[in-house]
C-alpha cells in the first residue's frame, strides 16, 4: 500500500466516522445538536458584539485609537501563538503516544510517516478549533469598524489557516522530544529549572513601572508608549505572530505590497517546517512511541535501583499518596481506596493534569499582574469592577475544570461500574466521595487564588471575606452541578474523558455553569455592601446575597440530589 493511498484511506475512514457520529447524534438527540448550535451561535454573536463595542470605544480616542488597536492585535496574536503551542504540545502528546488508535495503526501495513501525518492533522484540528472560534468574531468586528473591502475577510481566512500550522508543528516536535526524553532524570531537572528561570524572568520583565506626577504631564503619546513598553516583545520581527499581525494591518491600510511580503514570509516558513514535519518525522515519531510503550513498571528507575538489593521488600507498600490520604480524618478505608485510585488515574493522564496546569498557570499569571491595577485605581467604581471581573475569571476557570474533569468521573468507571456497585462502598457513596474530593481540591485552589487576588488589589479584610464566601459557595454549586449531571447522563461506553464531555450532559453542564456564573455575578454585584456611591441599603444587600444563596442551592443541590437518586435506582436494578 503506497503512502498516498494509505493516507487517503485514513482521511476517508475518519471523515465517514465523523459524519456517522453526527447523523446518529441528530437521530437520537436533536436536543443536544440544537443546544450545541444555539450555544455556538449565541457565543459568536455575543463575542462579536463585545469586540465591536470595545473597538468602537477605543476609536473614540482621537489619535490614540489606531495605536492602541494595532498594539492590541500584536499582543493578541503573540499570546494566542503561545497558547496554541501549549495546546498543541498537550494534545499531540496524548494523540501520538496515549491513543489506542495509534497503537493499532502501527500493527497495520501503513508507513510510519503516514500515521504521523494523520495524527498531526487530527491534533492540529483539535488544538486550533477554539482559537478559530475566538479569533473569527474579533477579526470580523475589526474589519467592520475599519470599513474594509470584502476581500479582507478572504485574505484573513487564508492567513489564519497558515498561522495555525507553525505552532502545531512546534508542538508536535516538542511532544516527540518530551516522549523520548521524559524518563531521564537530568531532563526532568532541566525542565524544572528552565520553568523556574522563565517564571522569574517573566516576573522581572513585567514588573510595573511607577509613574510620577511630573512624568504624566508630558505628551500623551510619550506616556502611552511608556505604559506599553512591556508589550514590545509582541513586535519582535522574527515572531510568526508579528508576520500575521503585520499582514492583517497592512491589508487594512491598503498597503498591499507590504501585506503580501509578510504573507509570503509566513507562507515560506509554513512550507519549510511543514515539509520537514510531514516528510522526515516518521522514524523519529516511531522511536519515541517505542520508548513510551517500552516504559513501565510500578516504580521509577531510581526507586528500582534503590530496592534492587532488598529482595524481601514488598513493591506494593503504602505510597506517599496513600499515607497522605490516610492522615485525613473521618475517611473510611473504602473511601480512601477510591480517592487514591481517582488521584492516580488523574495523574497518569498527561492531558488532564497538563490542561489543569496551563489553566491555573494562566490564571496565576493574571492574578500576579493585578498589582499593576492596585497602584493606579482610586475610583470606587473601577475598584469594584476589577474585583468582580476577577471573581468572574476565577469562577469561569473553575467551571471549565469541573465540566472537563468532574463531570466524567462517574462515567469513567465504565463497564466496571457493577464492581463498585457490588463492593461495600456502593455507587451512592462512591458518587458522594467523588464530589467531596472534587470540592475539597477545587476549593483549595480557588480560595487561595481569590485571596491572593484580593491581596494584590489591596482590599481590606471585610471585602476579602465577602469574596471568599462567594467563591466557596460557587465552588460547591459548580461541583454539585457537574457531579449530579454526570450521574444523570453517564456514558459507560467511552473511556476518553474529552469524548464523554462532548455529549449532551457535558454540553448542558457547561452552559448551565456559565449561566449560573453570570447570574451569580449580577446578584453579588447588587448585594455587595460597597457600591460606587457608597454603602448600599440593608434591603438591597439582603436581596442580592439572599438571591445568590438560593440560586446557588437550587443550581448545585438539585442536580446532585437527582443524580444520587438516579444512581440509587441504578444500583437496585
Amino acid at each position: 500500500m503506497n503512502p498516498p493511498g494509505a493516507f487517503g484511506l485514513l482521511v476517508r475512514i475518519n471523515a465517514l466516522q465523523t459524519w456517522r457520529r453526527f447523523s446518529m447524534a441528530w437521530q437520537h438527540s436533536k436536543l443536544w445538536v440544537g443546544t450545541m448550535l444555539l450555544a455556538a451561535v449565541g457565543y459568536t454573536a455575543l463575542s462579536f458584539w463585545l469586540f465591536y463595542r470595545g473597538l468602537k470605544f477605543i476609536e473614540t480616542f482621537p489619535g490614540l485609537g489606531t495605536l492602541l488597536t494595532e498594539r492590541l492585535l500584536f499582543l493578541l496574536f503573540a499570546i494566542l501563538f503561545v497558547l496554541l503551542l501549549l495546546s498543541s504540545l498537550i494534545i499531540s502528546y496524548t494523540n501520538l503516544f496515549k491513543n489506542r488508535e495509534t497503537t493499532f495503526l502501527f500493527s497495520l501495513p501503513i508507513p510510519r510517516i503516514v500515521i504521523f501525518r494523520w495524527k498531526f492533522i487530527e491534533s492540529t484540528l483539535l488544538a486550533s478549533w477554539a482559537f478559530l472560534l475566538l479569533i473569527a468574531p474579533l477579526l470580523a468586528a475589526y474589519g467592520l469598524t475599519r470599513h474594509v473591502p470584502w476581500h479582507f475577510y478572504a485574505v484573513t481566512v487564508a492567513l489564519v489557516g497558515l498561522f495555525i500550522v507553525l505552532p502545531s508543528v512546534l508542538g508536535a516536535w516538542a511532544a516527540i522530544a518530551l516522549a523520548r526524553l521524559m524518563d531521564r532524570r537530568s531532563f526532568q531537572i532541566g525542565i524544572l529549572l528552565l520553568a523556574l528561570a522563565a517564571l522569574a524572568g517573566l516576573a522581572f520583565y513585567f514588573k510595573p513601572e511607577p509613574f510620577s506626577d511630573e512624568s504624566l504631564e508630558t505628551r500623551v503619546l510619550s506616556v502611552l508608549d511608556r505604559m506599553l513598553v512591556r508589550t514590545r516583545f509582541a513586535q519582535y520581527p522574527l515572531l510568526p505572530s508579528y508576520w500575521m499581525s503585520s499582514a492583517v494591518l497592512n491589508w487594512t491600510e491598503k498597503a498591499l505590497v507590504s501585506s503580501a511580503f509578510f504573507a509570503a514570509v509566513l507562507l515560506s516558513n509554513v512550507l519549510l517546517f511543514g515539509f520537514l514535519s510531514l516528510v522526515y518525522s516518521g522514524n523519529i515519531f516511531y522511536d519515541a512511541a517505542s520508548a513510551v510503550n517500552s516504559r513501565g513498571g510500578l516504580l521509577s528507575g531510581w526507586k528500582r535501583k534503590a530496592r534492587a538489593g532488598q529482595p524481601n521488600q514488598n513493591l506494593h507498600d503504602a505510597s506517599f499518596l496513600e499515607r497522605s490520604v490516610a492522615r485525613i480524618p473521618r475517611i473510611l478505608p473504602d473511601q480512601r481506596a477510591l480517592i487514591v485510585k481517582d488521584l492516580r488515574i488523574f495523574w497518569r493522564d498527561t492531558t488532564q493534569w497538563g490542561q489543569t496546569f496551563v489553566l491555573f498557570g494562566l490564571l496565576g499569571a493574571y492574578i500576579i499582574n493585578l498589582r499593576q491595577f492596585s497602584t493606579q485605581l482610586s475610583n470606587p467604581f473601577w475598584i469594584n469592577l476589577v474585583a468582580f471581573l476577577n471573581l468572574g475569571a476565577c469562577s469561569l476557570n473553575l467551571a471549565t475544570l469541573t465540566t472537563r474533569f468532574v463531570f466524567p468521573q462517574f462515567s469513567l468507571e465504565g463497564k466496571r461500574v457493577w464492581v463498585v456497585g457490588l463492593a461495600p462502598l456502593g455507587l451512592v457513596r462512591a458518587v458522594k466521595t467523588k464530589f467531596y474530593l472534587a470540592f475539597g481540591l477545587s476549593l483549595c485552589l480557588t480560595l487561595g487564588l481569590i485571596c491572593l487576588s484580593c491581596h494584590m488589589l489591596n482590599m481590606e479584610l471585610s471585602r476579602m471575606f465577602f469574596f471568599g464566601c462567594a467563591i466557596t459557595a460557587m465552588t460547591f454549586t459548580l461541583n454539585g452541578l457537574a457531579t449530579g449531571l454526570g450521574a444523570l447522563y453517564p456514558n459507560f461506553r467511552e473511556e476518553n474523558p474529552s469524548k464523554i464531555v462532548s455529549g449532551f450532559g457535558g454540553t448542558f453542564c457547561l452552559i448551565l455553569s456559565f449561566l449560573y456564573i453570570l447570574g451569580s455575578i449580577v446578584l453579588l454585584a447588587l448585594g455587595s455592601p460597597w457600591g460606587a456611591r457608597g454603602l448600599r441599603s440593608p434591603e438591597m444587600i439582603m436581596l442580592g446575597v439572599g438571591g445568590f444563596v438560593l440560586f446557588s442551592i437550587a443550581v448545585g443541590l438539585w442536580p446532585l440530589v437527582a443524580g444520587l437518586k438516579r444512581v440509587a435506582r441504578f444500583e437496585q436494578i
